[in-house]
């Protein structure tokens, strides 16, 4: 199986998750936010609440579980984040998969782009600037700081709007629509960022971006060309139903933007691959995509279209056209014999075409050099499970989930792992580790539970920690609900 089916795989587990959490889920209680409480909302609660949303999102929301994009995506987050002022805890990114140009940002450090976002941005600047802001929003804590503001307000309707603001984040149309219809105006407008929030995570956002050496004056050019959609379309962008953008914002952040000296910057081939391989593979069908890209290479007068020429090859591999494909990635493999784009799509090639042994050896010497990229080791061993070497995909794994212990994708690789063997005691173990993920403890200790039923009874220690992690789940059940 292609990690790109595995893909599919996750994101459709995560969604058969959502619909069997009723019971688990309706145990779950935001940290209470009584009104004394409001007076000032620790960090460390602030984090609780981003975990428990976090939760909600990744057992209701298409996340994107693509090592590719989420390299790409964390390496540009957090060369913003280094460039930032007031953070207080590390940030987290993550895709959807969602056409719609948003991006969003709540409590702990957490950002979520629409992988619309990417598909609609001109240059990596434009892509950035979004980002930038939305990590101005939590460096600056705006969420916490409008709860902190609703003293008026009792526990139960801030939790409400908790909830609301979670919908509002991953479907803005829809979060508001609940929210209309079930609160006050007032807490309507806790939902968007108010004029003010808009105008510091502007001014904030944009020196991030200058300090990470992008170009300012692409964020005046991405709100230009959200105010143009809204000329032209009943409906806002979603984006733009949660930051409001009145005459006056665009204005704004083309004047500050010329604060800082211009700068020149050439065009990111990282930022070219990332947007092919989301129009690729998330906003066109593999038929649509290969025209598109055949339609683009004819119009370029570029030197290099080594973009467009990945993103037809993926095309061409989602089709298992794998001698088409091959022959595109195998030219740009000679340019960049280590670009991580590459070689994540050879080894589907390879894959493809039952050489999943010759993925292995590729991967190994990329290996020995990389031991720690998620790009390079999950394909490692996707390629080992495949070439039925399952002693060496288990200890990469393994290894792997020491240092991302809450990595999905890695997990569901492992428990593939284990089912295979015939180890029914890993696999359930495993797989409750998985739905710890989403929250679902109750579901996770069932799992450990049937892990139990297949200890030997010479497996004393095995037996003893079981029993512990069994204990611990049921536990963290409790503690949810109290949190």
């Amino acid at each position: 199986m292609t990690l790109n089916r595995v893909f599919a795989c996750v994101v459709s587990a995560g969604l058969l998750i959502s619909s069997s959490l009723t019971f688990a889920q309706s145990s779950f209680k935001l940290p209470d936010l009584g009104t004394s409480a409001l007076q000032a909302l620790p960090l460390e609660k602030e984090k609780a609440i981003g975990e428990v949303m976090m939760m909600q999102i990744r057992s209701g929301s298409p996340l994107l579980q693509d090592p590719v994009l989420n390299e790409y995506l964390t390496s540009l987050g957090n060369r913003l984040v280094a460039n930032a002022n007031d953070v207080r805890f590390p940030f987290t990114f993550f895709w959807i998969n969602n056409p719609a140009i948003n991006a969003f940002a709540f409590y702990g450090g957490h950002v979520g782009v629409h992988s619309g976002l990417i598909a609609q941005s001109d240059n990596e600047s434009q892509f950035a600037s979004v980002l930038g802001h939305e990590i101005a929003h939590v460096t600056q804590r705006h969420l916490a700081r409008r709860l902190q503001q609703a003293q008026d307000n009792s526990a139960l309707t801030i939790a409400g709007m908790i909830t609301g603001i979670l919908a509002t984040v991953i479907a803005p149309d829809a979060g508001m629509a609940i929210i209309a219809a079930n609160s006050t105006q007032a807490a309507l407008s806790q939902l968007t960022h108010s004029r003010k929030a808009e105008q510091e995570a502007d001014r904030i956002g944009m020196q991030t971006l200058h300090n990470a050496g992008f170009d300012t004056t692409q964020s005046a050019e991405f709100l230009s060309k959200l105010a143009a959609q809204m000329r032209f379309k009943n409906k806002p962008p979603a984006f733009l139903l949660t930051h409001p953008l009145p005459d006056s914002r665009v204005s704004d952040v083309r004047l500050r933007a010329q604060q800082y000296a211009s700068v020149n910057l050439p065009e990111s081939p990282k930022f070219q691959l990332a947007k092919s391989r989301v129009l690729a593979r998330n906003h066109y069908t593999s038929e649509e995509a290969q025209a598109y890209f055949e339609r683009q290479l004819k119009r370029s007068s570029k030197l290099d279209d080594s973009a467009l020429e990945y993103g037809l090859a993926l095309s061409l591999l989602d089709q298992k056209k794998y001698q088409l494909s091959g022959n595109l990635i195998a030219k740009l493999l000679k340019k960049e014999p280590d670009n991580l784009f590459y070689l994540d799509a050879y080894t589907d090639i390879l894959i493809g075409q039952k050489k999943a042994a010759d993925a292995v050896k590729m991967l190994h010497k990329k290996h020995e050099f990389r031991p720690n990229n998620q790009v390079i080791t999950l394909n490692y061993a996707n390629a080992a499970i495949e070439a039925k070497q399952y002693d060496k995909a288990e200890q990469l794994l393994k290894i792997f989930l020491l240092d991302k212990p809450e990595h999905t994708l890695a997990i569901e690789l492992l428990s593939s792992v284990y089912k295979k063997q015939d180890n029914k005691s890993a696999y359930h173990e495993i797989k409750a580790s998985l739905l710890a993920q989403y929250g679902a403890y109750i579901q996770a200790a069932d799992e450990v539970q049937r892990a139990l039923n297949h200890v030997e009874k010479q497996e004393t220690v095995k037996e003893s920690r079981l029993k512990a992690l069994l204990s611990q789940y049921r536990q963290m059940q409790k503690e949810l609900a109290k949190l």
